[in-house]
């Protein structure tokens, strides 16, 4: 049975965040754990504790043991974004994109 946890609204890039979701599809849990620690971005901190709300979810719900879960889908889809303007010169001005992302972890039995 799977289970599933989602951060919505992350203020962070999606193209960001896509990497380290890119790192630990597929493995198993306790991999995935030992690599978001050690990897040096700041969506890891988010994502890991994403993970480790997946593993929460699945434990509470039934008879699941956490060394048998894996991950079963990592995905990251765009957030609303926020439109920002610079000051440029001659009086024109600079379109900025704050973008933001929703994370979905599923997590599942082996």
């Amino acid at each position: 049975m799977e289970n599933r946890a989602v951060l919505k609204h992350l203020k962070i890039a999606p193209r960001k965040v896509r990497v380290i979701a890119n790192e630990i599809r597929g493995k198993r849990v306790g991999e995935a754990i030992n690599t978001l620690r050690f990897l040096d971005r700041l969506a890891a901190t988010y994502v890991l504790k994403l993970l480790n709300s997946a593993i929460a979810n699945a434990t509470q719900a039934g008879d699941v043991d956490a060394d048998s879960l894996y991950v079963k889908t990592v995905f990251v889809d765009e957030g609303p974004t926020a439109k920002r303007f610079l000051p440029r010169a001659m009086g024109r001005a600079t379109k900025i994109l704050k973008r933001s992302s929703h994370v979905t972890v599923v997590v599942d039995e082996q």
